[in-house]
């Protein structure tokens, strides 16, 4: 292996050893698979979209996932570290690590041309893009693949879907939970094993396509589309955990539901529309535009939905499975600003 070349934890040793069950790897491998993988693992200083990522680790994986390298580095989050006793990193620990502007040259290219792997890969890639997007700079991710959406095609008989019980699973050994190398060191392990019987039982990769974000602001706005004030950087005794896209409250639509939406029409106020997958204007951002055209934005989908947008039509969600079934109208997030500029008022009571 590779020495790290900004590891900050040299008694983690990151070493990937035997796997578990059959290691004859399948031939001819599956037309289609990916031709590399980045394993990622990011720690942040909270869950919110305002927080910042202060450490980073990939580990490269070729297509039959061989592992070829990994580097970890630090990252200065110029604001406090957040839950210290989780991830054990303190401001003075962080205080001389690069910037994350710094660390993009590096990380692009360990990232470039593979699909971004990540347990929960929602949450590290959303990270990811978001500095990117505040580094005015792009990751070169065009796809991710998320290690539980795996387990879920494998049909893993597991408890939960905690990184430490897909570890468990294939006799990982965490030797420090919540440090970004050796998570990610135990992610690719627990990986491997999964890809190879994907390959070997010809299964689809759970792939969804990444969308970097061009418009987006850190103030999570509130209901009605009013940017709150950003989220006070004192001290890690500040921090409370959220979730990365925390359901919103919004008002209820003034509007009935004036039915479904045809293609090549005009959308119409109160009709129900519902969004899966990444977008490049924050999704946030995007609902709020919906609700100020006097659209209903659904959290899920029904038969009463008249519209999904999403970049990643072919991607086996629940959504895009659903809307196939109801008949629902798919539209790509460019198609979906067009509509938005001519939406008809609803009629008069």
């Amino acid at each position: 292996m590779l020495e790290d070349r900004m590891a900050a934890a040299p008694s983690i040793a990151p070493k990937i050893g035997q796997q578990p069950g059959p290691q004859t790897l399948p031939d001819p491998w599956p037309d289609g698979y990916p031709q590399g993988y980045a394993v990622v693992d990011v720690e942040t200083t909270g869950l919110a979209r305002d927080d910042r990522i202060i450490s980073a680790a990939v580990y490269q994986l070729d297509a039959r996932g061989e592992v070829q390298d990994h580097w970890y580095t630090l990252v200065n989050p110029q604001r406090d570290p957040g839950p210290v006793w989780i991830h054990g990193l303190t401001s003075d620990v962080l205080a001389d690590a690069p910037l994350f502007p710094d660390i993009v040259p590096e990380l692009s290219r360990r990232l470039a041309d593979r699909v971004l792997v990540a347990h929960n890969a929602m949450f590290d890639w959303s990270m990811i893009a978001r500095e990117y997007a505040r580094a005015r700079a792009t990751a070169p991710v065009r796809q991710r693949l998320c290690t539980i959406a795996l387990s879920k095609e494998l049909r893993l008989p597991l408890p939960n879907h905690k990184l430490e019980s897909l570890a468990a699973h294939y006799g990982v050994v965490q030797e420090r939970a919540h440090h970004a190398l050796d998570d990610a060191r135990v992610l690719a392990e627990a990986f491997r094993p999964g890809l190879r019987r994907a390959a070997r039982e010809k299964l689809r990769l759970p792939l969804l396509a990444c969308q970097p974000l061009t418009e987006w602001s850190d103030a999570p706005p509130q209901a009605g589309g009013t940017p709150t004030a950003p989220r006070p950087q004192s001290s890690a005794s500040s921090y409370r955990p959220t979730s990365w896209r925390p359901s919103r409250k919004r008002p209820a639509c003034p509007y009935p539901n004036p039915g479904r939406y045809a293609a090549g029409g005009r959308l119409v106020q109160g009709m129900r529309v519902a969004f899966s997958g990444d977008t490049s204007v924050d999704r946030e951002l995007l609902e709020d535009r919906a609700t100020e055209a006097g659209l209903h934005v659904a959290t899920s989908l029904s038969r009463l939905t008249s519209l999904l947008v999403t970049n990643d039509p072919d991607a086996q969600t629940a959504k895009t499975v659903k809307a196939a079934q109801f008949g629902t109208v798919v539209v790509d997030e460019a198609a979906f600003m067009q509509l938005l500029q001519d939406v008809e008022e609803a009629a008069q009571a």
